[in-house]
């Protein structure tokens, strides 16, 4: 399995961290949250020389799904994200409206992302891992291969985790989610957060004040 290339993008004014991976032989992508600023995440694609198959949601947030309609326009990348996010993505609108922004409703999504189901684009995939707690439908990807890289959304942050005082949150669920299924991925996996720095499962396992083990 080849290396993808890896190119994150903090787009809006929460700074969601967007993803975008390109297998290098077949230009082959997929878009890891298109939260906001289509022109640039579609410039990206352009300079790369890369056609996106499918645009991934770690979920169903405003900041992580505001560009997925004009991004699924202009590529026709196919929309997938966890079902029990659905909710969340219709109601685009109304989140969006209050914290202040308008966004239109996005497109319906294609097909499900499955716990455990791998991705394919051109020689490379990357592995769902359900992560209930920040939402019930939130989800992590996992590049799997010679150099695994977990882009882990809003449910683990460097020394931090996602919040769970909004709709569908759930302390518990989220410390469960981040325990058995993140930290028991090799400690020396970099993970990408859905905003801010990025860190590392062992540095989490050590050093997270809320999850640490």
């Amino acid at each position: 399995m080849s290396v993808p290339l890896i190119r994150t993008i903090p787009v809006g004014p929460l700074q969601c961290n967007c993803s975008i991976l390109v297998d290098e032989e077949t230009r082959e992508a997929i878009v890891i949250d298109p939260g906001d600023e289509a022109n640039r995440i579609l410039l990206a694609l352009a300079e790369a020389k890369a056609r996106p198959i499918a645009l991934l949601h770690t979920h169903g947030h405003f900041d992580h799904i505001g560009a997925t309609g004009e991004v699924a326009r202009a590529t026709q990348a196919r929309v997938r994200l966890h079902v029990a996010d659905r909710p969340l993505y219709d109601a685009l609108p109304k989140q969006a409206a209050v914290f202040g922004f308008t966004a239109e409703p996005p497109p319906p999504p294609d097909e499900p992302v499955t716990d455990g189901e791998e991705i394919r684009f051109g020689s490379v995939g990357v592995r769902a891992i359900h992560t209930p707690g920040h939402t019930p439908g939130s989800t992590c990807y996992l590049l799997e291969g010679e150099k695994p890289m977990l882009f882990s959304g809003d449910t683990l942050f460097r020394r931090s985790i996602g919040r769970t005082d909004l709709w569908g949150g759930d302390t518990s669920q989220i410390l469960e989610s981040i325990r058995q299924k993140l930290f028991s991925l090799d400690p020396e996996t970099p993970v990408v957060c859905g905003h801010g720095p990025g860190t590392t499962i062992g540095e989490e396992r050590r050093l997270n004040p809320f999850a640490a083990e």
